[in-house]
């Protein structure tokens, strides 16, 4: 499933939409419709007349975007041939594609498809090698999700930026647009030219469990422009961005991974909320954009999800906002679309509704064979699927797939993660942490006063192959600005045991720092920080991915929000703790009360600084 890892927030707090609305001050109106996303190719004749010459089989295997194990087309390990024998039923990406003729191919770490930059380009090269040496061969759409934060499956020694809630923070179109065209460069040197992002969701609901931090925030104003901003970067650089998750993935308190989400928003709400940021991807000429597996009765009481309903896809989407680019499905091994209909089902009932690119089935030949069997008995038309083709093979031309689709180790050393990059990314990252709360101006921490620091708190598995763990990353990086910093991990839900060894380390400190991780009213962590403000020495919480954990901390003299645990971070949120610069971030969510969910603690726009 291709959003693994992003699991639940933990928050139990559920304020109502009214609160949450009144809280995001810049709500307005949706944005003027735009026009299609592209003309018409100019070669449109000639693919045309490839589409003309593909055999049937050919043809449904152009839909589909697949996953496939191991680090290279043809002689993957042997874990890995095993993995795709019993999954896909083929040992390699090249017999995938022999088999299949699938138009695409999804990359993940977990897959083990991206172990380093070389690698990554040699799997890159040699599925495109596999595919056009098949008869009629085509080129193949390499895509992946590469949102930074949280979510990123190409890891170091690439260029890993902030998530988008700490672009949302940062506030900066410029930095939004230079993210997109630095990852887009690198995912392009990789041979990676479409990019499962940005998301485009309008968060205002803290519980959400899937989307959360991978937003930009909760005013869609301020979403829609730094969703347009990251699109020009990212396509500027030769990579396709994809808009997710449509029509609106930001008020649910369901995971569409793992259940079945509805959004009760009226009609009127979702025009002014959720699609504001879509409507400004568009009209910055998104090459693709991605459904999501949930419920909208306002826009179609069908009870079916949005992946396949034809009057969202369709009757909103292409019609009524004038959408002529590529819509891919996400993954359809989520529950949230398959909860009503079998597997044989949602591939053809999604192409029913206006899909092109149907990603990662959890059975590709059930599916494949569920397409071709609606086209020969005539549920599905030849025409329709060649309509679906054709937006795909204009996004390979357009992308200069069938001009150049090979990549060079040149290309990789030249570009992937530049010292160049790496500064930038830090750039961005010291503009985006939020400081919330600094009792008595103990921040900055003065190395001379509180020369001995303990970092202690949650230490989450690195999202996005960074160094980790949180807790060693912040330590080493304050070591570095001077104080002696020393690293305790105390877990997400640190034991009585734990936390008393953690109070015991902290009385050698002179002042501690703790990382948080989804603070809940009853967890541990909250008992954690209470009982270390207790030793007396100076506490700086440091959230490190939801900034609703401020709510939970009353006691701790200083609290900053990271939106992620990624090193580019941590790193930040260290040269803030030190003086080194000065905290910039601006809330980009509200932050309720923990006693009363229904008060504002801290209003969208919130930030402190020195």
């Amino acid at each position: 499933m291709h959003d693994t890892g992003t699991g639940s927030t933990g928050n139990t707090a559920q304020p109502s939409r009214r609160t949450v609305l009144a809280a995001t001050a810049g709500v307005t109106a949706a944005l003027a419709a735009a026009g299609p996303a592209h003309a018409a190719a100019p070669d449109d004749s000639r693919l045309r007349a490839l589409v003309s010459r593909m055999t049937l089989e050919e043809k449904v295997g152009q839909l589909f975007v697949m996953r496939v194990y191991g680090h290279s087309a043809t002689a993957p390990d042997q874990a890995d041939i095993d993995a795709n024998l019993k999954e896909i039923g083929v040992r390699t990406a090249a017999e995938l594609l022999a088999k299949y003729r699938v138009g695409g191919i999804i990359y993940f770490a977990w897959a083990h498809n991206t172990r380093e930059p070389h690698q990554i380009a040699d799997l890159s090269n040699g599925i495109q090698k596999a595919s056009l040496e098949l008869p009629r061969g085509l080129p193949v759409l390499i895509s992946t999700d590469q949102e930074h934060g949280i979510v990123a499956r190409v890891g170091k020694p690439a260029t890993l930026f902030p998530g988008a809630m700490a672009v949302g923070a940062g506030g900066s179109r410029s930095d939004a647009r230079t993210l997109g065209r630095i990852a887009g460069a690198e995912l392009r040197a990789m041979g990676i030219r479409q990019d499962y992002s940005p998301v485009a969701d309008v968060n205002v609901n803290p519980a959400n469990p899937v989307i959360g931090v991978r937003s930009f925030g909760a005013d869609p104003r301020a979403v829609s422009a730094l969703v347009a901003a990251e699109v020009a970067g990212y396509q500027g650089s030769g990579v396709a961005a994809t808009a997710k998750h449509f029509p609106g993935h930001g008020d649910t308190n369901v995971d569409s991974h793992t259940g079945f989400p509805t959004i009760t928003h009226s009609r009127e709400l979702w025009e002014k909320l959720d699609a504001p940021p879509f409507r400004a991807a568009i009209a910055a000429g998104i090459d693709s954009i991605m459904t999501a597996h949930l419920m909208v009765p306002a826009l179609d009481d069908s009870g079916d999800p949005a992946t396949l309903s034809r009057p969202i896809l369709t009757g909103i989407l292409r019609e009524r906002l004038g959408y002529d680019g590529v819509v891919v499905t996400d993954s359809l091994g989520m529950e949230g679309v398959r909860t009503k209909y079998g597997d044989a089902r949602v591939p053809v009932l999604a192409l029913k509704a206006g899909v092109d690119q149907l990603l990662n089935p959890p059975d590709l030949d059930l599916a494949w064979n569920a397409v071709l069997t609606a086209v020969r008995e005539g549920e599905l038309t030849e025409a329709r699927l060649d309509e679906s083709i054709l937006r795909v093979l204009r996004l390979k031309s357009r992308l200069g797939l069938f001009r150049s689709p090979y990549v060079g180790h040149g290309g990789v050393d030249r570009i992937v993660g530049t010292r160049a990059h790496l500064a930038a990314a830090d750039r961005i990252a010291e503009r985006t942490t939020t400081l919330l709360v600094n009792e008595g101006r103990l921040l900055p921490l003065s190395r001379r006063r509180y020369p001995r620091v303990l970092v202690v708190g949650a230490d989450p598995a690195s999202p996005s192959g960074t160094t980790g763990p949180p807790t060693g990353v912040l330590a080493g990086a304050l070591s570095e600005l001077g104080f002696t910093a020393t690293a305790l991990s105390t877990g997400t839900a640190p034991s009585a045991a734990t936390i008393a060894k953690a109070v015991a380390a902290a009385r050698d400190a002179d002042a501690v720092v703790a990382a948080t991780y989804n603070v809940t009213a009853g967890s541990a962590q909250k008992t954690l920080v209470e009982q270390l403000v207790a030793t007396g020495r100076p506490v700086v919480a440091v959230a490190i991915r939801n900034p609703y954990d401020v709510a939970q901390l009353p006691s701790a003299p200083a609290c900053l929000a990271a939106y992620s645990w990624t090193d580019v971070e941590l790193r930040s949120a260290a040269r803030v703790i030190a003086g080194r610069v000065k905290p910039r971030g601006k809330l980009p969510v509200p932050v309720q009360r923990a006693d009363d969910p229904e008060q504002v603690l801290y209003p969208v726009g919130y930030g402190l600084s020195y």
